[in-house]
């Protein structure tokens, strides 16, 4: 079969590659498609890994939320005690927890306001690995004092370079001053402009209508050796419906099915996707369709020497890969300069990954294949009697 795919293959190479003008339109419209297709994965995967920053910085081994949180950005708070009562749990070696809010940021250089992720914990008993400012935590001590993100969006101000000269730097959030005396680093997302670490008792001044009892992720620490399963049933058996106990995983696939399914974002870069597809799937048939009404009289002179139709379908769809391979190139190429355009712009992360080069690819295979599988009709109506 292989042998005669590759005796195949010439003909097919000369048939494509015979009209210049066809094949510049062909592979520029193929091209369209997957920078299109890569344009919607690439943003909407920014968008799951922005929202799922947090998580992985987490410190523990399982997490309670609200059983009414369906992601982070709109979290609802829940009693304290709770987690002292998973405390309790055999297994269970520490307890820690986190407050989470949206705040009002004021650029310091021209007064806009900004939407900011807010964090805050115990400077003490950190919730949060965060390597580029552990110098800085203990001073967090210290009400109003912050530690801002230095990947957030230009707009929120130059403050890196401020607090390089003036150290801290005088702010305001929430209506509040505060003073910056740091930053770390984690990236603006779809629902925030930039990111903020403060104590808990700074926390519950800029947001004073909480309760100190209510806290928003709930850190379980297990001992060594301890099964996470067996201890999360134990927990989950003890402590009554309005929690969920969640491992790590969980706790970020729970985000992603979130963005993916209930937020509008994911259904918008998945139909941006499809429309990528369909664009691309139009224009491959229409120039098969046109190469093989030019080259009709050509297709039943090789029914009339004895070809069956299974040769001209191979000669078709060879055309439709090749279509396809040559099409994906530059496609590819220009993708990964649009990321990268994308990314400086945006401060989203938008990188391209070997899963989403194998899809995109996979797409534009299938894609081409059916294109041809469309044209075929066309091709097998080539009656050497009717043509001559």
């Amino acid at each position: 079969m292989l042998r005669k795919l590759l005796r195949k293959t010439p003909l097919a190479w000369l048939q494509v590659k015979r009209e210049k003008t066809r094949l510049a339109v062909a592979l520029a419209g193929i091209g369209f498609a997957d920078i299109l297709m890569f344009f919607q994965l690439g943003l909407m995967e920014s968008a799951y890994v922005s929202a799922t920053g947090m998580h992985y910085r987490l410190r523990g081994d399982l997490f309670l939320i609200n059983s009414i949180s369906d992601n982070v950005q709109t979290i609802k708070p829940f009693s304290r005690s709770r987690l002292f009562q998973a405390a309790g749990t055999d297994g269970v070696a520490s307890i820690n927890s986190l407050y989470l809010g949206i705040g009002r940021w004021r650029n310091p250089s021209n007064r806009t306001f900004w939407q900011v992720q807010i964090y805050a914990f115990n400077p003490s008993n950190p919730a949060m690995d965060v390597p580029d400012a552990a110098p800085e935590l203990n001073k967090l001590k210290m009400l109003n004092y912050v530690l801002y993100d230095q990947a957030a969006r230009p707009d929120l101000g130059n403050v890196a370079s401020q607090l390089q000269q003036s150290k801290p730097l005088p702010a305001q959030l929430n209506d509040l001053q505060i003073q910056v005396i740091g930053v770390f680093t984690m990236g603006a997302s779809f629902s925030a402009d930039g990111n903020l670490i403060v104590s808990d008792s700074t926390f519950l001044r800029l947001f004073p209508e909480r309760q100190p009892d209510d806290i928003d992720v709930g850190l379980i620490t297990l001992k060594s050796g301890a099964d996470i399963k067996q201890v999360q049933a134990k927990i989950k058996a003890k402590l009554p419906d309005d929690v969920l106990i969640l491992t790590k995983e969980e706790f970020i696939q729970r985000e992603r099915n979130y963005w993916s399914q209930v937020s509008p974002i994911g259904v918008i870069f998945g139909f941006g996707t499809i429309v990528g597809f369909l664009v691309g799937t139009v224009i491959v048939y229409q120039i098969l369709y046109s190469d093989v009404s030019d080259h009709l009289p050509e297709y039943a002179t090789l029914k009339a020497m004895g070809y069956g139709d299974s040769y001209l379908v191979g000669i078709l769809l060879q055309e439709a890969l090749i279509l396809a391979i040559l099409g994906f190139m530059p496609g590819f190429a220009i993708s990964l300069g649009l990321y990268g355009l994308i990314a400086q712009a945006t401060l989203l992360p938008v990188k391209m990954s070997l899963d989403r080069l194998i899809l995109v690819l996979s797409l534009t295979l299938v894609m081409c294949i059916a294109s041809g599988a469309i044209a075929m009709r066309k091709l097998q109506s080539a009656d050497p009697a009717d043509i001559f």
